[in-house]
């Protein structure tokens, strides 16, 4: 499972003009899926972004997680995530998990966020999405399990 995580102060996804997911500050989770992946990928991936800190805390330092500022997390699947760009100019996806297995996980993972208590709205698997946000710092950091 792969992740691209981008503090924002916000963020959505649309799907043919209307938004189907929005959050206020937090973090906005470009998710991939490969075939190795399992539930128990998805809890460590979950966890480990729900406590990983990279909010400021009062003294300006980066040391708070998304549990810890009561943060939003905005859940897109990315299956590109997985392009494999080392031979030619076209990206080969063949790395990444087929649908059936892939949105199980995908939703599995926005529900764990959510039972630790984050609201974690999502894009629609398999659509053409348009995600906007406002990356705060920036701070984008690439995570894979």
């Amino acid at each position: 499972m792969r992740a691209v995580i981008q503090r924002a102060r916000w963020g959505q996804v649309s799907v043919d003009g209307q938004v189907v997911g929005k959050i206020g500050p937090g973090l906005v989770i470009l998710l991939g899926v490969g075939p190795q992946d399992t539930q128990e990928t998805a809890r460590q991936m979950a966890r480990k972004i729900a406590m990983l800190r990279i909010f400021e805390d009062d003294q300006g330092k980066i040391n708070r997680s998304l549990l810890d500022t009561g943060g939003e997390a905005l859940v897109v699947s990315q299956f590109t995530l997985y392009a494999d760009t080392r031979k030619g100019n076209r990206p080969s996806f063949t790395g990444a998990a087929l649908p059936d297995q892939a949105r199980p996980l995908v939703d599995f993972f926005a529900d764990l966020l959510r039972e630790m208590g984050v609201r974690a709205p999502t894009g629609v698997f398999g659509a053409h999405m348009q995600v906007e946000l406002a990356n705060d710092g920036p701070v984008t950091i690439w995570l894979e399990m």
